[in-house]
């Protein structure tokens, strides 16, 4: 099964996919960790974010791949996991993104990890924001998940050395960056389930989400039983 989570930033979208993968054994996919990873990338050697073929370019020869279940993500033989988690990468992955040639060498990779992931552990979890509207349509399980900007702020303060205002602020441009870009906005697939996260812990998120896949399989296999 591959289960597709989308949601704008801050919205919870890594906790619950790692989590969720870990409850259902699944493998999980961050797949706005490898537009980030071509971001450090691109800080590191020079690349220009205006420069979407040089940019699709690095993509195509990076040596990504994924670890422990898809929780570290390496380039090469370097673990960048903490590295791609700051702010500025944040900021510069969400202006790269917006690149046709780069997206086109991401969704394939993507593709490729999810279904090795299904291979591997029978089921993969993907989060992003196009997962389910672009890179896989066809999803079993669509998850969007949604929290107004001052908590998603919260959630992120730490990033932001507890700037709060700062974050918001930040919140509030990478919304606008994501759902009004014109490749792949951000958006939900009409047949996704809404979940709000505000007061929501993790734990409740993940049982909502748990609840909905157990829904799922069983009225797949009501179908396999009455064909």
């Amino acid at each position: 099964m591959i289960i597709a989570i989308d949601g704008p930033a801050g919205a919870g979208k890594s906790t619950t996919a790692r989590a969720l993968a870990e409850r259902l054994n699944y493998c999980n996919i961050n797949t706005g960790a490898m537009y980030r990873a071509v971001a450090l990338t691109a800080v590191e050697t020079g690349i220009a974010a205006t420069d979407g073929e040089a940019l699709a370019a690095c993509a195509e020869k990076l040596p990504l791949h994924l670890s422990d279940r898809g929780h570290k993500i390496w380039i090469g033989d370097r673990d960048v996991s903490d590295a791609i988690r700051t702010p500025e990468i944040g900021d510069l992955t969400s202006v790269i993104s917006t690149h046709p040639d780069l997206r086109e060498v991401i969704v394939a990779l993507q593709r490729r990890l999810a279904r090795e992931g299904e291979a591997d552990c029978g089921g993969a979890v993907l989060e992003g924001r196009d997962i389910q509207t672009v890179v896989f349509p066809d999803a079993e399980v669509k998850i969007f998940l949604t929290a107004d900007a001052r908590t998603r702020a919260e959630r992120r303060g730490a990033e932001w050395n507890d700037d709060l205002e700062a974050a918001v602020r930040d919140i509030e441009a990478r919304d606008t960056r994501d759902t009004t870009r014109e490749i792949a906005p951000l958006r939900a697939a009409p047949d996704a389930m809404h979940l709000s996260t505000n007061g929501l812990s993790p734990d409740q998120i993940v049982h909502a989400i748990v609840t909905q896949v157990q829904h799922v399989e069983m009225i797949a296999a009501a179908g396999n039983d009455n064909p």
